[in-house]
């Protein structure tokens, strides 16, 4: 409601303030009070104003008179206010009509938001190189990607999810190492490894590094296997192939537990192969945006300059400016991002070629954008030309994401460059674990690490959660409890529970910091009861759906309570007026409900889902203090008790949409 209602504000007060007092200004705050009981809506326009005045006249302007002129004439323009005052040294705030109000958030479902971006938005996240197990940092990615998925589509916004697979990189390069030259072992041998094959190459990609580091020569074995892949080469290439494609099966399989979806998995080896990169690489050498080095160590690469100033990225080999091609003619994957995204904005006159790669059981399929043409399939839909590209990636590859956006824009035809602003790398921090989850997982620790706040992983060195561990750990602890609290249940009702549980507590847990707090993963905090957890916000759906079902069992339930309480005006109001002090406990709850529609457009424009986690947990709070303060059930009078119902279903509609878009579910009991 207030999202509406704002901009409502925002521009009679823009057209008052030009039509009082000449001034055209470009925007108007308006603001929420931090009390109700000094109005649900203010605006300090009245500052601004008077200095203006000031400004243009030299003539001196009371805020508070000129608030007092403004707050006259806005009366009779916003009648769904059912007073304006002045308040302080020029404040004006406005107070809604409560009863109304209350009664149309009952009818009528939270705003829908205009879209902003007016087009596809291509949103990618996930992209964890296809080597091995995902673990718990790659899940702060891929959960944070899909609740900014989910977040857009509440808001209106028309989204493509991307999940990019780097199947020609290092660290698949790596791996077939390791099995080569470690193992032994063919391609049909790979082949027939039964098991959890992301598992397997786990250890074996903690092993190739330990290797790497007896023998430094071993080395040249990792740049001539890349180069074998990047040419697509003989039976190295097509072991390579193999262990990305099952890696990626995996990873999708994974990410499924948490209710995590794609729509299409654009590979690597087609950015080379069908010439994306060449293309990309035609346009940046005319445009001037790289240059070739001549000499110097640097050189037969091709660098892209850094803008004056800038100073190197840590990992960058001490340089500022990057290198898009090495010496020995491969692509770094600043280069073939760069391709990757003038082809998401549909630049490149090109496309990949498509087949079904993964079925989801709700019928959707992910697609993978290869190299090779497809036997006879269903045609694809149609994947790219988005009209923006947001990236979910770790906050260390800000300095080459700088460059991939340099890279498109010096060479994004003119009507394409807006578009280019409008796109965002989506930066987050690292996960790391608590020296407790590390012990309960059997790591071993000095006792430096021991009194350290969060213990780095290293998936080099094997240190890490596997992601289908930690979901296996946490679903083993809250089976337990389910078992212990609900025995009477089928087991396969249980399992559903606890599965449910699990997914809220580490989806909520890597959800609730910003983005760019690194996290210390704690199994204990994860899973707690109290306090600001998933867990917390089950059990508060959960005593609401035990409300309705107790009142539907004693024959007390209202299910459509918006007619009773209009034949009841007169009552409604008083229970939503001030009370002493204090606001009244119940509008200052409303106000919280009809705020949704602002939480999620601040959460759009921030792209930080947090926002609605935090928003989330403050109604569960909310209704906890509700909760123990009336006791429903035995309320007396049936108006009043009508209105206590209506006021846990908006809590209830508010508190499911908002874990919605944080992909969580909650079940009838737990």
């Amino acid at each position: 409601m207030f999202y509406q209602l704002r901009e409502t504000v925002r521009q009679t007060v823009k057209a008052l303030v030009e039509r009082r007092f000449g001034l055209a200004l470009a925007d108007v705050a308006v603001e929420f009070p931090p009390n109700v009981s000094l109005g649900d809506l203010a605006t300090p326009v009245a500052f601004e104003v008077a200095k203006r005045l000031k400004a243009a006249t030299g003539e001196k302007h009371a805020p508070r008179d000129i608030a007092q002129a403004l707050a006259t004439e806005l009366g009779s323009e916003l009648s769904v206010f059912e007073r304006i005052e002045v308040a302080g040294a020029g404040y004006v705030n406005l107070f809604l009509n409560r009863a109304d109000a209350f009664l149309n958030a009952l009818e009528a479902p939270a705003a829908r938001l205009a879209p902003r971006f007016g087009g596809k938005l291509i949103v990618e996240h996930t992209s964890v190189n296809p080597n091995k197990a995902a673990h718990i940092g790659h899940l702060r990615n891929a959960v944070l990607g899909d609740a900014l998925v989910r977040l857009l589509r509440a808001t209106g916004e028309t989204v493509e999810i991307h999940n990019y697979i780097d199947d020609t990189g290092v660290q698949v390069a790596d791996v077939v190492v390791g099995f080569k030259h470690i193992e032994g072992k063919s391609l049909d041998e790979v082949a027939a490894i039964d098991g959890k094959f992301d598992d397997y190459c786990w250890d074996l990609y903690a092993r190739v590094g330990a290797w790497y580091a007896a023998d430094e020569t071993r080395l040249r074995l990792r740049a001539e296997t890349l180069h074998a892949i990047e040419r697509h080469e003989g039976e190295t290439a097509a072991l390579a192939a193999h262990v990305a494609e099952r890696i990626v099966r995996c990873h999708l399989i994974t990410m499924e537990r948490l209710g995590i979806q794609y729509d299409v998995l654009p590979c690597e080896s087609a950015v080379l192969r069908l010439d994306f990169w060449a293309d990309a690489f035609e346009r940046l050498q005319s445009s001037g945006a790289i240059v070739y080095e001549a000499e110097g160590r640097r050189a037969g690469c091709w660098v892209m300059r850094a803008e004056q100033g800038a100073t190197a990225a840590p990992d960058d080999e001490h340089d500022a400016d990057k290198i898009l091609v090495r010496s020995n003619g491969t692509v770094n994957y600043t280069g073939k991002d760069i391709a990757y995204h003038l082809w998401k904005l549909g630049v490149l006159d090109r496309d990949f070629h498509y087949r079904a790669f993964y079925g989801y059981p709700d019928g959707h399929t992910v697609w993978m954008g290869s190299a090779t043409p497809p036997a006879a399939q269903p045609s694809p839909p149609s994947f790219g030309r988005g009209v923006a590209y947001l990236n979910v990636i770790d906050v260390g590859q800000s300095y080459a994401q700088e460059f991939v956006k340099r890279g498109v824009l010096a060479v994004a035809p003119d009507d394409v460059r807006d578009r280019v602003a409008a796109s965002a790398h989506v930066a987050y921090e690292k996960v790391a674990l608590t020296p407790a989850s590390c012990l309960e997982l059997g790591f071993t620790l000095s006792e430096e690490d021991r009194r350290r706040p969060f213990v780095s992983m290293s998936g080099r060195k094997g240190l890490g959660v596997k992601a289908d561990e930690l979901l296996d750990r946490l679903e083993s602890k809250a089976l337990a409890h389910v078992q212990a609290s609900q025995p009477d249940l089928p087991e396969a009702e249980q399992r559903t529970i606890a599965h449910q549980v699990a997914v809220a507590a580490v989806r909520y847990f890597l959800l609730k910091f910003a983005r760019t707090t690194l996290i210390a993963f704690d199994f204990a905090d994860a899973l707690a009861e109290q306090g600001e957890t998933g867990v917390y916000l089950l059990y508060s759906l959960v005593r609401m759906a035990s409300i309705r079902r107790k009142l539907r069992e004693a024959g007390l339930d209202c299910p459509a309570p918006a007619g009773i309480l209009r034949d009841h005006l007169p009552r409604l109001a008083t229970w939503l007026q001030d009370e002493g002090n204090r606001a009244n406990e119940f509008w200052a709850l409303t106000v919280t409900l009809l705020r949704y529609d602002t939480v999620l457009d601040e959460a759009r424009e921030s792209l930080e889902p947090a926002v609605v986690a935090k928003y989330a947990f403050q109604l569960a709070q909310m209704f906890s203090t509700f909760y123990n303060r009336h006791n429903i059930r035995h309320e007396s009078d049936d108006v009043r008790r009508t209105f206590l119902i209506a006021l846990v279903g908006l809590v209830e509609n508010r508190l499911r949409a908002s874990l919605a878009v944080l992909g969580i579910e909650a079940p009838e009991r737990m």
